[in-house]
């Protein structure tokens, strides 16, 4: 099998990250409920994840990091607990819905909402975003990577504009955590919402919100915390004011070994490797006769992305063969973006999407470019 569905999740993970699971299933009771062993040893593993995740993110501080099961939850918990009636929000087409559908909920309670359009490569400028800014402006929420193209949104300029304009900036870094570089202060992030599943290469339930400090946010959920237990409320500093209920220590037991692998491989040497292999892919398959790529290359910086359809095949039919005649994994269809592919002019057919990992081999690649050629010919 040659698997290149990793912008859904990564199937490879690294060494260690299953033994870390397995270990923590046995050695971790309930972190932050107790004194004991066990106890103490899921707190401390988490709180060593959360100073990693911080120096990755150059986030504000490790307690400035809550834990959730995965990014919808984190997006939820940003959307809905920083924005009211009244307020004014932009974001984009090229979001998932994990974006899209709280902001529709939002929209339905008072929340007036602006959708930049993309241009023909796929891409929104800073300027676009400036331009849409109304007095009643209170946040500016996108991707810093899109699901469907790989293309990539310029943060820097964007938090500048936020920052400007006194705007809260919240970013889903779904496509991007552990791919590419993300540094909350110099993009004025102010709130950034991951899952460990893809790029951090951790297990599937894992994910968070860092939060910048000083933002105010209402929980999305409340419960117990392990402290002050009497209080009818919520406790309001972090990360319990954003972590009710038991927190899944086993899970992240295998993103600290994920990131654990990451801090030691280096981060240039992972964002080289996946910028070789997409390049590589891509190069291979845009000259054969009558496949279409999606999406703006000519930067190089991008999430490791290529979607493509072959003549006016139905995509999911395009994964089915690329499955069952060469045992290569791909993602069809529209990828939960469903503006993205309004926008592409591809909502009835799909896009067949190849996400590559840090893992695939430079022979894969070419197996697949092959496997693209021999499809179209048919």
């Amino acid at each position: 099998m040659i698997y290149f569905d990793n912008a859904a999740t990564t199937l490879r993970k690294p060494e260690g990250v299953a033994e870390a699971v397995a270990g923590a299933l046995s050695t971790m009771g309930n972190a932050g409920r107790g004194a004991f062993g066990p106890s103490l040893n899921g707190m401390r593993m988490l709180y060593e994840t959360r100073e990693m995740l911080s120096e990755l993110f150059h986030a504000d501080g490790p307690e400035q990091i809550a834990f959730m099961s995965n990014a919808t939850e984190a997006l939820n918990t940003a959307i809905k607990g920083m924005l009211q009636p009244g307020d004014h929000v932009i974001t984009t087409v090229m979001e998932h819905n994990s974006v899209l559908r709280p902001l529709y909920e939002m929209e339905q309670a008072g929340v007036a909402l602006t959708i930049l359009p993309v241009d023909e490569n796929g891409m929104i400028q800073s300027e676009d975003i400036e331009e849409a800014i109304r007095p009643d402006t209170e946040a500016v929420i996108c991707t810093h990577a899109s699901n469907v193209t790989g293309n990539m949104l310029n943060l820097y300029r964007i938090g500048e504009v936020c920052k400007r304009h006194n705007l809260r900036f919240i970013v889903d870094a779904s496509q991007s955590a552990g791919l590419i570089p993300v540094d909350m202060q110099a993009m004025n992030v102010d709130a950034l919402c991951f899952t460990g599943h893809k790029g951090l290469m951790g297990p599937q339930g894992t994910g968070g919100i860092c939060i910048r400090k000083g933002i105010q946010i209402r929980p999305l959920k409340s419960g117990g915390s392990g402290i002050h237990s009497f209080s009818k409320e919520q406790p309001d500093s972090m990360p319990e004011l954003l972590e009710a209920g038991t927190v899944n220590c086993h899970g992240i037991a295998g993103l600290h070994a994920a990131l654990s692998f990451l801090k030691k491989e280096g981060m240039e040497k992972i964002v080289t490797k996946e910028e070789l292999l997409t390049k590589t892919f891509y190069e291979g398959v845009r000259r054969i006769p009558g496949v279409k790529v999606y999406g703006n290359f000519l930067e190089e910086k991008r999430a490791p992305i290529v979607s493509l359809n072959i003549g006016t095949e139905d995509a999911g039919k395009v994964s089915e063969a690329l499955w069952e005649d060469f045992g290569i994994v791909t993602r069809p269809g529209a990828h939960c973006a469903p503006l993205m592919h309004e926008s592409l002019g591809t909502a009835d057919q799909g896009v067949v999407r190849f996400s590559f990992s840090y893992f695939n081999t430079m022979h894969e690649i070419k197996k697949g470019i092959e496997a693209v050629r021999m499809l179209a010919e048919d």
